[in-house]
């Protein structure tokens, strides 16, 4: 499983964010794409339109364990993508910004 640490992304990294509504609705890296787990066959449309073409994924949940899911689904579709060791709970640790939807301070769920 290809995995990167929070500490070794870039601000301008595309991250993408499985988590469920409501853990986003709390708080979410600032720019991430949000496409819940539950609902991220049905939407891999909006992936492929938003993700840089040739670049990576930096799929990132909670703790890291639907991520993985995620991670695993996209390298079989070709697409380079890595799982973000230890997920929103790292992130948050680590003190990166967790904002809600209207820019305020969020926290992870």
């Amino acid at each position: 499983m290809p995995t990167v640490r929070v500490a070794d992304l870039e601000d301008d990294d595309f991250l993408l964010d499985v988590r469920e509504d409501d853990e986003w609705k709390a708080g979410h890296a600032a720019g991430a794409l949000h496409i819940p787990l539950s609902e991220f066959v049905a939407r891999y449309g909006e992936l492929t339109e938003a993700a840089p073409q040739d670049g990576r994924v930096h799929v990132i949940c909670r703790s890291g364990g639907r991520s993985a899911q995620v991670t695993m689904y996209l390298a079989q579709q070709g697409v380079d993508a890595v799982n973000v060791d230890g997920g929103m709970q790292v992130w948050e640790a680590a003190g990166r910004p967790v904002v809600t939807d209207d820019g305020t301070p969020g926290h992870v769920l």
